[in-house]
């Protein structure tokens, strides 16, 4: 099988040649392993490690984002993400909070929100036609991202209350970014021309114990939201993977009712978040698209014990399909380069070349 095959089956539910394999780490884990391979970009970086998926997406044509000599950068909501120093690398951060001091829908309106043609989108079939045996791409964790992308401009606590409460102006930021990304990746979808697989888009719904939002809220927000842009992904023959980090189990029948290909993160320590256990209640309705924990467990657990739960996920989880091998988020920067490596190598080994 190509890796177009591969995943093409994982999503039919029935048993690839072998489990299809993703790729998502920290910048310091993505260096390390450029150097280690001796190559010069993300891709370069996939092909070493063997997976089955690329990414495209169109090319920003807009003003120059403002952009400071301390890393700081502003994206084209008007948040400015600051790198923050950790004990083993850095995270971008939000600074400015836009939002946060809008009190009524007008002052919203009055933002310079951004519009699909601040992207061109005529290299997307060219982009899809250099990978023709790779499974295809688009979107990232971000499209959508009604909670996450708010909370960046308005603070997280101020919409864990808008949600609650529906407040208008939450209800307003909101609509404009469904609005910006349904265009967006429908227009990404119309110049593929049908050689896009699926589309990555996301929300975080769970905490580690359970949902950061009430089914009820969910319903009465999200679902209708969901529904239009899975519908929207679909008419063009593509199939949706759904980033949700934490514990989403409740919502997971909702998911499947709503046309959500596939879940992806699959945080096994999250309450009722086992892959094992997910793949006996929902195969064939929804794919696993993650599963390898990055936790702490792939951090501190010795190659051979990695290679063999690898192996154990393959056999099981991705047995009849289903199943989208990849770490339950990015790897990192605390990893150790050989757990890397050997996640990698338990899961391409007896590959053809």
């Amino acid at each position: 099988m190509t890796s177009k095959e591969r995943v093409q089956a994982a999503f039919a539910f029935t048993q690839p040649d072998f489990t299809p394999l993703d790729y998502y780490a920290t910048p310091e884990i993505e260096t390390k392993l450029r150097n280690h391979f001796g190559v010069q970009t993300s891709n370069g970086v996939r092909d070493a490690l063997g997976t089955d998926i690329r990414f495209v997406s169109p090319v920003y044509v807009g003003p120059e984002l403002p952009f400071d000599k301390d890393g700081s950068q502003m994206n084209i909501w008007g948040i400015i993400r600051k790198p923050m120093p950790n004990e083993y690398g850095d995270y971008m951060e939000p600074v400015n909070f836009p939002y946060a001091g809008w009190t009524t829908v007008e002052e919203a309106r009055r933002f310079p929100w951004p519009e699909p043609d601040l992207f061109n989108y005529d290299s997307i079939a060219e982009e899809c036609e250099h990978y023709p045996d790779k499974a295809i791409l688009t979107g990232d964790f971000h499209v959508q991202d009604f909670i996450n992308g708010v909370a960046f401009g308005r603070g997280v606590e101020q919409v864990l209350v808008d949600i609650a409460l529906e407040d208008p102006v939450y209800l307003y930021i909101v609509d404009k970014r469904h609005r910006f990304y349904m265009e967006y990746v429908e227009r990404i979808l119309r110049a593929a021309n049908g050689m896009i697989d699926a589309v990555l888009c996301g929300d975080d719904f769970g905490s580690q114990r359970g949902l950061l939002i009430s089914p009820e809220s969910f319903d009465s927000i999200f679902a209708p939201l969901k529904k239009e842009f899975f519908d929207m992904v679909h008419t063009y023959g593509a199939k949706v993977t759904h980033h949700c980090c934490g514990s989403s189990r409740a919502l997971i029948p909702r998911f499947v009712e709503l046309g959500m290909d596939a879940v992806q993160t699959i945080q096994p320590q999250a309450a009722g978040m086992n892959p094992y256990e997910l793949k006996k209640e929902f195969h064939g309705q929804l794919v696993l698209h993650g599963g390898v924990d990055v936790q702490g467990w792939l951090q501190a657990t010795e190659p051979k014990e990695i290679q063999a739960e690898i192996r154990s996920l393959m056999d099981v989880v991705g047995k009849d399909g289903g199943y989208i091998m990849s770490p339950s988020h990015h790897i990192q920067p605390d990893t150790p380069l050989e757990n890397v490596l050997a996640f990698y190598e338990a899961a391409t080994a007896n590959r053809p070349v």
